[in-house]
């Protein structure tokens, strides 16, 4: 699997192309906005994007995803059903926090923690990760010991727990519980900021870290 990080919204969140190298079928990760970048991106990538996946419901994550899935004529997938009143509420973010107008749309599939989801021969595992919205979740590519993660973990740092439905402790045993557990090799594409690795994390993040407890 290859992949692209791509920057978009004032908040600098971390869009994702994905693709398989064999079949050039790919898919889209949380499309916050700016979509013409994201349109360049699978253009100079020479890709057919199959659908679009969204770890969760923040307006700098799916702000964009009703317009792409039209554009492209692509399912949207995930976030967890949980994450619906989000959905629900992505108008009122926009304007809360000064974002182009965002449209209301409802996933073609709900994910569930184990399900899996594919595009061309690449397959990803899906792991249920409430905390920083309840229904977050995260996909996981096994043989490139890859994740990409939202807004759960971050270089250094953790997401935010002080939107509605968040919570610190479940964020907590959701990074613990469900991620480190998979190994310090697996890298990691966060929602904002650089990549890292949940073994440098485990060592180094004041947050999780086996040193604080």
């Amino acid at each position: 699997m290859k992949y692209q990080i791509i920057p978009v919204t004032p908040f600098q969140q971390n869009c994702s192309l994905l693709w398989c190298d064999v079949t050039r079928k790919a898919a889209v990760v949380d499309p916050g906005g700016d979509l013409a970048r994201v349109h360049d991106a699978i253009k100079q990538a020479a890709v057919t994007v199959e659908k679009i996946l969204l770890t969760h419901a923040h307006i700098d994550h799916a702000g964009g995803t009703a317009e792409l899935a039209r554009d492209l004529a692509v399912p949207i997938i995930g976030p967890h059903k949980e994450d619906n009143f989000w959905i629900q509420s992505l108008p009122m973010q926009s304007q809360m926090f000064g974002f182009p107008a965002a449209e209301i749309f409802t996933p073609d599939q709900w994910l569930e923690d184990g399900n899996q989801v594919s595009f061309g021969e690449v397959t990803l595992d899906v792991i249920h990760t409430p905390g920083h919205t309840p229904g977050h979740v995260v996909f996981v590519h096994a043989p490139s010991q890859l994740a990409i993660v939202g807004d759960v973990l971050f270089q250094g740092s953790i997401g935010r727990t002080d939107f509605p439905k968040g919570d610190h402790g479940t964020l907590i045993r959701s990074i613990k519980e469900k991620l480190f557990p998979l190994g310090d090799d697996i890298q990691f594409i966060p929602g904002h900021g650089p990549m890292s690795n949940f073994g440098q994390e485990r060592r180094t993040n004041p947050f999780v870290s086996d040193r604080w407890g």
